[in-house]
């Protein structure tokens, strides 16, 4: 499919533009609670924090990233890799519970060709569902609208996070 125009989420262009906090990294700086940056994370643990993507692809579009600055996988040590492990899958019921997705994209993005617009490690899980297409991005020829505040977003995640961990 050939994308003709987009429809902008009102702040990225800005943020793509380079209009982004004035921190070194956006996600120590989130570790870090610095004022700059909106806080949106869902669950923090010891190793790691989850937290929804600002830009989300979908809603529910949630990013798990180590506390410690890493830019390879290969710098996880093996209680990290474990912890993520078990996060994905926390995120991933609590994404069932409250969205009910019939898939998942679930994947890392390193190194600047890859696409990463931030440099520390994180992964994303995106919840996918059947036809997602809707009448405004058929009849916008390759638009995608998202249908919920993050904010929204952010407290029915941070609420089913809370009973998947117990």
């Amino acid at each position: 499919m050939r994308i003709d125009r987009n429809l902008i989420i009102p702040g990225k262009l800005s943020y793509v533009r380079g209009k982004k906090p004035g921190v070194d990294c956006i996600l120590c700086a989130l570790r870090d609670r610095d004022e700059r940056v909106p806080r949106l994370d869902v669950l923090e643990h010891e190793l790691m924090i989850v937290t929804l993507n600002l830009y989300p692809y979908n809603p529910g579009h949630l990013m798990i990233f180590p506390r410690r600055h890493l830019t390879d996988i290969r710098q996880f040590t093996r209680e990290e890799i474990l912890t993520m492990h078990r996060l994905q899958e926390q995120s991933i019921t609590a994404l069932e519970k409250v969205y009910a997705p019939t898939g998942f994209n679930i994947g890392y993005n390193q190194g600047k060709s890859s696409g990463a617009s931030i440099e520390h490690l994180h992964c994303h899980i995106i919840p996918r569902h059947r036809n997602e297409i809707g009448l405004l991005e058929m009849i916008s020829r390759g638009s995608r609208v998202l249908v919920e505040d993050p904010l929204e977003t952010l407290e029915k995640l941070r609420a089913a996070f809370a009973e998947t961990g117990k």
